[in-house]
């Protein structure tokens, strides 16, 4: 009985290759042709995504990099008015 089961799975499994066979020339261009639309919609998004993205990040590096230099401004600003005091407070002693 064993081998008997087998056999229609095999017989089964048969059929439905040479029915896919027959049926691919058919299939396929109608599944490519709504497959196609689709995939090209999903990399159109994922290059519009990418671009955003690039602008985020050159507007967060451009905001940043205005942060670090007013940073560096006022430090040098300190420094500069820091002698002045040392000098001032050495004078009076």
């Amino acid at each position: 009985m064993a081998l008997f089961d087998n056999g229609i799975k095999m017989g089964t499994g048969v059929a439905v290759g040479i029915g896919a066979l027959i049926l691919a020339p058919i299939v396929l261009p109608i599944v490519g042709s709504v497959v196609k639309p689709l995939i090209k919609a999903t990399i159109k998004g994922g290059i519009i995504l990418f671009e955003k993205g690039r602008e985020a990040i050159a507007e967060t590096a451009e905001v940043l990099e205005d942060i670090a230099a007013e940073a560096k401004a006022e430090l040098m600003k300190e420094q500069a008015i820091e002698p002045t005091k040392v000098s001032g407070d050495s004078g009076t002693a």
